[in-house]
């Protein structure tokens, strides 16, 4: 058999594969979250408990921001590990950073087992 025949043959099994797996988990929630990154986004972000801390909550009030904001930055932000404290044990403390308007914001989480604190939100 030619070495064109058979790139054909695994291409074409290759593709028929991909199309099965795309139907298969199209209606599952399914998430490649494999990156150090996006596990720690993807474990605050599914916490049942969200806390606020005191200092958060009248920094979101100066800025107009409620509880969904705070959602979407945790989502589509970056966690700093050289900042954050990742060696403790029990609750580790993350710094999640983002842009708001053109602005940084800072978010600092406490992430314990069953809750997150939102400790600080800090918009420069």
């Amino acid at each position: 058999m030619k070495l064109i025949h058979r790139i054909g043959y695994y291409l074409g099994g290759f593709s028929i594969g991909l199309i099965l797996l795309a139907f298969f988990l199209s209606g599952k929630k399914t998430s490649c979250a494999y990156g150090p990154n996006a596990r720690t986004i993807k474990n605050i972000s599914e916490k049942k408990y969200r806390l606020y801390s005191e200092t958060t909550k009248s920094a979101m009030k100066n800025y107009d921001l409620d509880s969904l904001d705070i959602s979407n930055l945790i989502k589509t932000g970056d966690v700093n590990f050289s900042e954050s404290d990742t060696k403790a044990k029990g609750c580790k403390t993350y710094l999640i950073e983002n842009e708001l308007e053109d602005k940084t914001v800072e978010l600092t989480i406490k992430n314990c087992d069953s809750s997150a604190t939102i400790q600080s939100l800090i918009i420069k």
